[in-house]
């Protein structure tokens, strides 16, 4: 461990000594890498800022080289790949206190807002229907206007929900960044002065889950904290690495990929956060057997248990190419009316007031679900009307663009209630 700078670059000096020819390596990563503005060095232009790096005596367990490893491994398949800008000033921000919107979080247009959506979704789960007092009497008044008290609330409880669920309802790990490195550098490993200052705290109960979590929220909410990568590695190690290989097949072995230049999450890591297990597929069940009729030599994990929040997907290209992947009624009937929405690799949540509509099939005939984006263009909730039963949904008349002719957000919605219509009363379509 080092607490100056001048240690830790005699540290690289010598190591550079004693493997000169290792430098080419190095110098080839760092080319194919596109250094984000402002931050073309790993050391200070991204440092997490003093008032959000904790005090060593606060406790826990500084990480190891083994876990700073481990995790590079089991989210980019390699110890030499770091979070890029995009994530790195991802956090979790809510809209304005006391607002109608006030129980938005801000959502990111890069890979973390499929981490930010899921939050979005147990956020609204907690107000809805986990808080002390909840009737089923519930309008859209119960989500406004939030003090600033009550959105730190909902945010600890959403964490610690996921945390909690990943940890197998046992224990939970939750991993903060203190002031020094907690680990030697050498040249496998690339730095990213963060993730070699980690320090874990473990809890057997959830209820300190979220009071710890509370009392540190700033870690995760404010501009600077990487509160999403800090949260993201809290929920590998509550999961464990060793739980996370069982829980992928051959096929998958990390949970972030690269796609236009951005890491992205893979549906094992949605998974994860909806689930607690990070199966990679998303129909209900394990696949022993191909579509030849005969046995899988590993077999495909699936869902094997009906998660809190759902989740529906649907791609315009992915359907004209005839490739929608069938979600489970593990993950479209969940124990409460919220989904988080996969649309054309957007994300968003709908959700429902009413809990019964998911286990009286009277309420299915006509009702109202609500939606939000995390965008900033958004300016009020949405409030849908779906049909199921009065009539069945048509395609409109030929039209030049397809959204407005099968909008992404009705398409989703008519992966679970087939053929419903669907009143968009009054707002333009959008997703």
């Amino acid at each position: 461990m080092t607490d100056s700078g001048l240690d830790y670059i005699e540290l690289l000096q010598h190591e550079v000594n004693r493997n000169p020819d290792r430098l080419l390596d190095v110098a080839k990563d760092e080319d194919q890498e596109e250094a984000p503005p402002h931050c073309r060095t790993l050391l200070a232009p991204c440092s997490i800022p003093r008032s959000l790096v904790i005090s060593p005596g606060l406790g826990g367990t500084p990480v190891t080289p083994q876990l700073t490893e481990s995790l590079r491994r089991i989210l980019f398949g390699g110890t030499f790949h770091v979070f890029n800008y995009e994530w790195r000033k991802s956090f979790f921000q809510f809209r304005e206190p006391d607002s109608e919107l006030s129980y938005i979080l801000e959502a990111d247009r890069g890979g973390a807002r499929a981490i930010q959506m899921v939050i979005q979704a147990r956020i609204i789960k907690f107000l809805l229907f986990s808080q002390p007092g909840s009737t089923d009497r519930r309008t859209l008044h119960s989500l406004s206007q939030l003090q600033q008290r009550d959105q730190d609330k909902a945010l600890a409880a959403a964490l610690s929900d996921s945390l909690w669920l990943a940890g197998q309802e046992e224990r939970a790990t939750v991993t903060l960044v203190t002031e020094d490195y907690c680990i030697t550098p050498h040249l496998d490993y690339k730095l990213d002065d963060f993730t070699e200052k980690l320090q874990l705290f473990t809890f057997d109960r959830k209820d300190d889950v979220w009071k710890f979590i509370l009392d540190h929220i700033q870690c995760f909410k404010a501009e600077g904290s990487h509160g999403v990568i800090l949260f993201l590695y809290s929920l590998i190690c509550s999961r464990t690495v060793d739980r996370l290989r069982d829980d992928m097949n051959s096929n998958t072995s990390h949970l972030l990929h690269l796609s236009l230049g951005n890491f992205v999450c893979r549906q094992a890591l949605l998974n994860l956060l909806l689930t607690g297990r990070a199966s990679p597929h998303v129909f209900n069940g394990t696949l022993q057997f191909g579509e030849d009729g005969q046995p899988l030599e590993r077999p495909l994990q699936g869902v094997l248990s009906r998660s809190d929040v759902g989740y529906l997907h649907w791609s315009r290209e992915q359907m004209e190419r005839g490739g929608l992947p069938q979600v489970g009624s593990m993950l479209k009937t969940p124990r409460f009316p919220v989904w988080v929405c996969c649309i054309n690799s957007s994300y968003s949540v709908l959700f429902s007031l009413n809990r019964s509509l998911l286990s009286d099939w009277r309420m299915e005939h006509q009702f109202q679900l609500f939606y939000c984006n995390g965008q900033n263009s958004q300016r009020s909730t949405a409030r849908l009307t779906v049909d199921t039963h009065s009539h069945h949904w048509e395609a409109p008349p030929a039209e030049a663009d397809p959204e407005k002719r099968f909008p992404s957000l009705e398409m989703t919605i008519r992966t679970k209630w087939d053929g419903a219509a669907i009143d968009w009363n009054g707002t333009d379509p959008f997703y």
